[in-house]
């Protein structure tokens, strides 16, 4: 099948080399021209395991092409996915000009049936508003249908070539037969293909990311408890997952979630109930509750270092968002960053993947490392962000010989607190004793 997809950021360079991987003809277009010279030579813009390897190939068997000309994207196309931003306005609510944009280019440009599909996060009714675009211009038939993602960052190769499911809002029977013939592949193994109206598709996806922002801002909201009446969150997350109802996932408590989606999304879900009249009070007081648990990592530092910290150096190990992506949009990383220079501390950070997103966002203004070891010289203490697997067992004899004391701010929970203990270190983590 020629497919086309219309944005080559996270999800639409996904989408297109692994739909590109089950054989199909893909064309990824973007305007931006440095993005498309990059992709052409196999120099993925943005860091993802496995996704490298998959557009090499897929782009060496010709299966996978990029252009700027999106025009021509679309004129040999069969199916075109939206994969262009929405980013939030000052009001929380998704800005949809750049899929409206795109729409009307492929009114104005198909040349035969076509299924439009959008793969951008877009609120209830977005869909409507895609075919009338579309419609303004176009000569042929065409279907419009909602096909939501559902990618982890550091984990969308293998989300969408095993997915728990596929979502498809469809409304007409050929987008319903194109649709499922170009997922086929991917759900061999009997995970559901769950059809449903174009609106509850749409709705899914915030849904989802709602649920998942709720899951954290709780579990966040019991660990500071914990720390307060002296219980161990990791008894409480282990007594509560084990409930069948409940289960595990979800449910380590941290410094905040960040990234692209959750955010952005429960930002918008909130105004789309404000906009219908219906109030979401719950997905609101996540948003607030994630707001104030972005600062909790300054609060253990204060606890460990006292609250003077003007002159102090810290070594921070972790900059994304979360673990596996260089992705640090929302970062709880940068809150800590801000409010530790406000402070007048010195900060030497080290991140596997997003040390040249660091650069851009905060230049000199801190320090880098090349390795989580040269971050910890001369530094008062050392704060885990990041839950990197290069984290999670270090040699901790180095890290106390490294650090002018041994005092370690864990915000992921990473180290056990007895073993902390009997090593010496003033250790601080989040909803478990301070030793």
């Amino acid at each position: 099948m020629n497919i086309s997809v219309i944005g080559t950021g996270y999800v639409g360079l996904v989408v297109g080399a692994c739909l590109a991987e089950t054989g199909n003809n893909v064309c990824c277009a973007d305007i931006d021209r440095e993005k498309i010279r990059r992709l052409v030579k196999n120099d993925i813009p943005i860091y993802e395991p496995g996704l490298e390897a998959l557009v090499e190939r897929n782009q060496k068997e010709s299966r996978l092409s990029f252009t700027t000309e999106l025009p021509k994207a679309i004129e040999s196309a069969e199916v075109v996915f939206i994969a262009v931003g929405t980013p939030p306005g000052q009001d929380g609510s998704a800005d949809l000009k750049y899929v409206l944009q795109v729409a009307e280019l492929i009114g104005r440009h198909m040349m035969r049936e076509m299924v439009v599909v959008t793969k951008s996060t877009v609120p209830v009714g977005s869909a409507a508003k895609v075919a009338k675009a579309v419609a303004k211009e176009a000569k042929f038939p065409f279907h419009v249908c909602s096909n939501p993602e559902f990618l982890k960052e550091g984990d969308a190769v293998e989300d969408f070539m095993r997915p728990d499911r596929v979502v498809l809002g469809v409304e007409s029977v050929h987008a319903r037969r194109v649709m499922m013939d170009i997922y086929a592949p991917f759900v061999r193994t009997g995970k559901p293909v769950l059809l449903m109206d174009i609106s509850s598709a749409e709705m899914t996806k915030y849904a989802a990311n709602g649920m998942l922002a709720t899951r954290i801002s709780f579990m966040n909201e019991i660990a500071n408890l914990c720390d307060k009446l002296g219980a161990n969150v990791d008894f409480v997350r282990r007594g509560i997952g084990s409930d069948s109802r409940i289960g595990q996932s979800f449910l380590f408590p941290g410094p905040g979630y960040g990234g692209s989606c959750f955010p952005k999304d429960v930002k918008a879900l909130v105004k789309m109930g404000a906009e219908c009249g219906v109030p979401l009070d719950v997905l609101a007081a996540v948003e607030s509750a994630n707001e104030r648990q972005k600062s909790v990592l300054l609060t253990k530092i204060r606890c460990a270092l006292g609250e003077e910290l003007d002159g102090r150096r810290i070594a921070l190990w972790g900059l994304a968002f979360k673990a596996g992506t260089d992705d640090m949009r929302e970062a709880p990383s940068l809150t800590l960053i801000e409010a530790l220079l406000d402070e007048g501390v010195s900060i030497c950070a080290h991140d596997p993947a997003a040390i040249e997103h660091a650069r851009d966002l905060l230049g000199n203004r801190i320090d880098y490392a090349e390795t989580n070891y040269e971050a910890l010289a001369g530094a008062d203490a050392l704060v885990v962000v990041t839950d990197w697997n290069e984290y999670r067992h270090p040699d901790f004899e180095r890290v106390k010989r490294t650090l002018k004391q041994p005092v370690i701010v864990d915000g992921r929970n990473l180290y056990d607190v007895e073993k902390m203990r009997e090593l010496g270190v003033r250790y601080h983590s989040i909803g478990r004793p301070s030793v």
